[in-house]
């Protein structure tokens, strides 16, 4: 065994890689950009080491993590004999597994070879088709021409799928439908695969119906052992993202397991594998409507690739796969170092079984409310879930900075049970439990979707996501977004007039109600002074809203949150009818009042500040939020209250219609915002061009993700703020175009807000928030 491992990573994974080497008594070195100088993976270290230009500050992944030659030197200054690669960044370069191995470091990984010829795709399907392992159709040149490409999609037929040669992850992955937009796709397919893999080089595929996406994992051994320990089911995805994994598959039956976990096998000793790998399989999902012969006998499967690095889910594996009479569990990073120190496998295939059922969800700086685009910030406050079965791999801590320069996963929550049904249960109450607050994340999404009824009977496909949001966006929208109808069907007659004795109202409040009424008195409470030491507290510099002779005053909180039009919540104290209630009681967290949301019913509440926690009690009804504060210096609106439920987090600003009035009279009509940090990759007009509705302007990267900022409608191009390569910040100003009717009059830009653009085909469009 090694004495000292360099992890050329970050994050969770650096984090989980670390771990097993203190297990094991071997001393970590970790690397960091001056981004990370303060990240869990640096401080969890025996070591770190900073990467990075001297003369300068330069978090990007070219001028860091990607950069082999800093990274070699780092591992000779600390000693280092190995290098663990995670995954991502360098786990996949077979340049660098030489590299290691000039250097007389041990790349944890397989052989450079395997790497690159699983790396290619098209290679990689010629030689697991010669081990006779099933593959998709498709084309099969070398380096297919356009004209290449055409010819096999009229042969196999559409819908067809183009996949980057040298990519992975989903990144340029393009599914098309119809001939005429063949050539289209295959430009854009080509510019993100060049952009993002140095190799513009393109398969096609047919598109299989139905799709589920299951894959094997695999070890080997230098010594001629390679054994498969079981699939997961990775069909719950978004844009070819993966975001549920689940070991075992509810699909397969045993016939159809075994099978492709001999192909799954044959396919890595392919390639002379060793080390901890993934081979990759679409398999056709069962028609709801066929009988039930159907899911009998082997079922078809399909290679797609082989991941030559450990992946994201491998913690589901581990949970739910038992090796020996003792069901002893194994420690997938432990292996990868054994295996690297040229220590062979001390089981074979028959040692192997499923015990159990294991799930992981990813969770992703990202806003499902705004097509899922990244987000960014400062973590607030972080608790991770804890409980029977109940697994976190994280990189993150409070006070981490989310950046738009790295992938957005933050953590992983993964649950085991018995069996599948116990699994779901505790991942969903894990994820229901998990409060990340100050940056918006995707945990109350996966929640939701966990609970869908078609994931919930295991009928998966990777299309599953995409369709429900566009068909039954109830079924994934949270019941306390601000993005759901506030105005109530009709006002009513105040439910407690003064003294909150009388009936209740009509109508109940929503849930949305309930967050802009915490918002608000989390506000109003943190308007109280503190206690006079000379026990006296004047009435007036109260929130009790006292007045002399008189019932109290409404309080008003003007609220927005981002996209949305801003809402008032009035709040008026229910005890306050004297001086000695007004301020006996000044520094008390419990207070009950009446609230009204905007031209709505008023209700009485009773609210209790504990901690970080608001106890709202509304008609009988108690619900808890999370509460946090960034009073960050340079917030316009001044500090923003982030309120947490269920899995879900807000953001909700002061509102001043003095100044966003004084705002939008500067704003550009016509102008188009960043709706996300990011870096411009490709700028496709310039000032005082004449643009159509819809036509693509400049196209805008950040985490993996690829958005087109369009024309809002026909105009000229009057300003165009940004070049390509320009990094921004999310609301930044891009471009302004001008309307038509403006041009032809000349009167230029006019005041107003932001436009929102028209839709980009094949891309999300700008959102403006």
């Amino acid at each position: 065994m090694f004495d000292t491992v360099l992890v050329a990573n970050r994050g969770e994974i650096a984090l989980r890689v670390i771990r097993t080497l203190r297990r094991l008594g071997v001393r970590s070195v970790a690397v960091f950009s001056d981004a990370d100088a303060d990240a869990p993976h640096v401080r969890e270290a025996d070591v770190a080491v900073r990467l990075g230009p001297a003369d300068r500050s330069d978090s990007s992944a070219a001028e860091t993590y990607l950069r082999t030659d800093q990274i070699l030197a780092a591992a000779r200054r600390t000693g280092a004999q190995a290098v663990h690669p995670g995954y991502g960044f360098l786990a996949e370069n077979a340049g660098f597994a030489r590299a290691c191995a000039d250097a007389g470091l041990v790349f944890i990984g397989p052989p450079p070879g395997a790497v690159e010829l699983m790396g290619d795709k098209i290679n990689a399907k010629e030689a697991v088709r010669a081990a006779g392992v099933p593959v998709v159709p498709g084309s099969q040149a070398t380096a297919p021409t356009d004209g290449d490409l055409v010819a096999a999609a009229d042969e196999i037929g559409y819908p067809v799928l183009l996949k980057p040669s040298a990519g992975g992850g989903g990144k340029g992955m393009r599914l098309v439908r119809d001939r005429a937009d063949l050539p289209t796709e295959i430009a854009a397919a080509r510019r993100v695969a060049r952009t993002a893999f140095g190799d513009d080089t393109l398969l096609l595929e047919r598109w299989i119906d139905r799709p589920r996406h299951i894959e094997v994992q695999v070890l080997a051994d230098a010594h001629g052992t390679t054994v498969h320990l079981g699939e997961r089911e990775c069909s719950l995805q978004r844009r070819h993202q993966k975001l549920i994994e689940e070991a075992p598959s509810v699909l397969l039956n045993a016939e159809t397991r075994a099978a492709m976990g001999a192909a799954a096998v044959r396919a890595a000793e392919s390639c002379g594998y060793t080390g901890a790998g993934t081979v990759e399989f679409i398999v056709p999902g069962i028609d709801p409507n066929a009988p039930a012969s159907a899911a009998e006998g082997v079922r078809d499967f399909f290679f797609m690739e082989m991941n030559t690095r450990l992946q994201v889910e491998h913690p589901v594996t581990e949970l739910a796969v038992a090796v020996g009479a003792d069901a002893a569990r194994l420690d997938l990073v432990e292996w990868q170092l054994r295996v690297a120190a040229g220590e062979p496998l001390s089981f074979t295939q028959p040692d192997i079984s499923f015990l159990g059922h294991a799930i992981e969800a990813r969770i992703c700086a990202e806003d499902p409310e705004r097509d899922f685009l990244p987000t960014g910030g400062r973590i607030l406050t972080l608790d991770e879930p804890r409980g029977e079965g109940i697994r976190v791999d994280s990189g993150v801590a409070p006070g981490t900075v989310v950046t738009s320069a790295y992938d957005p996963m933050l953590a992983k929550v993964i649950a085991y049970g018995p069996d599948r049904p116990t699994a779901l249960r505790r991942l969903r109450a894990a994820l229901a439990d998990t409060r990340i607050l100050g940056v918006t994340t995707n945990t109350g999404f996966l929640r939701r979707l966990l609970a869908h009824p078609e994931v919930v009977a295991g009928r998966l496909d990777t299309g599953l996501v995409e369709q429900t949001a566009q068909q039954q966006p109830a079924l994934l929208t949270a019941p306390y977004s601000p993005t759901n109808p506030t105005a109530p069907a009709e006002a009513t007659a105040p439910a407690h007039p003064g003294n909150g004795t009388d009936a209740a109202p009509a109508e109940l409040p929503s849930p949305t109600h309930l967050l802009y009424y915490a918002a608000a008195l989390a506000r109003h409470l943190g308007l109280t002074p503190a206690a006079d030491p000379g026990g006296w507290t004047d009435p007036f510099s109260l929130p009790s809203g006292w007045r002399l002779g008189g019932t109290p005053a409404w309080t008003t909180h003007r609220l927005r949150t981002p996209g949305q039009d801003p809402v008032s919540v009035r709040i008026r104290s229910i005890t306050a009818g004297n001086v000695a209630d007004a301020t006996d009681k000044s520094t008390e967290l419990t207070r009950e009042v009446e609230l009204r949301l905007d031209a709505g019913p008023v209700h009485g509440a009773r609210v209790t500040l504990a901690g970080d926690r608001l106890h709202l009690t509304v008609d009988g009804l108690q619900t808890t939020f999370s509460l946090a504060t960034d009073a960050s210096p340079g917030l316009a609106a001044g500090p923003v209250t982030w309120l947490g439920v269920e899995g879900d987090a807000w953001p909700l600003h002061a509102y001043d219609p003095a100044v966003e009035s004084a705002a939008g009279a500067g704003a550009h009509h016509g102008g188009l915002t960043a709706p996300m940090p990011g870096t411009v990759t490709v700028v496709k007009t310039a000032a005082g061009e004449t643009v159509r509705k819809g036509q693509p302007l400049l196209v805008l990267e950040a985490m993996k993700m690829e958005h087109v900022i369009a024309a809002p409608h026909d105009g000229v191009v009057a300003e165009l703020r940004v070049t390509a390569g320009a990094t921004v910040a999310m609301e930044d100003l891009l471009v302004v175009v001008a309307p038509v009717e403006e041009t032809a009059t000349g009167a230029g830009a006019v005041a107003g807000a932001p436009a929102e653009p028209a839709a980009a085909p094949a891309e999300p469009a700008e959102v403006r928030s």
